[in-house]
């Protein structure tokens, strides 16, 4: 079943963060993901979006996505993003 990695950040060092998205291209790849959207200004339906950035991320299944989230590859950048950012982050399973 697919999995989604959803992001909302707030972004306070585009620098630092600019590092984190040098980096993510091949572990994204190495487990099959397909980023479907990266959106600076979403449109708000009902109540309130504070952030700066959204982050919609497709995986073929759940293992994929942890095994993305959870590998040595990316928590090597994701150091850049922490440090750069404050986010909120979720999987989402999808429907079959």
């Amino acid at each position: 079943m697919t999995c989604y990695f959803l992001a909302r950040l707030t972004i306070h060092d585009p620098a630092t963060y600019a590092l984190y998205l040098a980096g993510t291209d091949a572990p994204l790849a190495r487990f099959g993901a397909r980023v479907l959207a990266v959106d600076d200004s979403p449109q708000v339906l009902e109540g309130a979006w504070p952030c700066s950035r959204t982050v919609l991320i497709e995986f073929p299944d759940e293992a994929a996505a942890r095994g993305w989230y959870g590998s040595p590859e990316y928590q090597a950048i994701a150091q850049h993003r922490h440090r750069a950012a404050t986010t909120d982050a979720v999987f989402l399973k999808g429907r079959s």
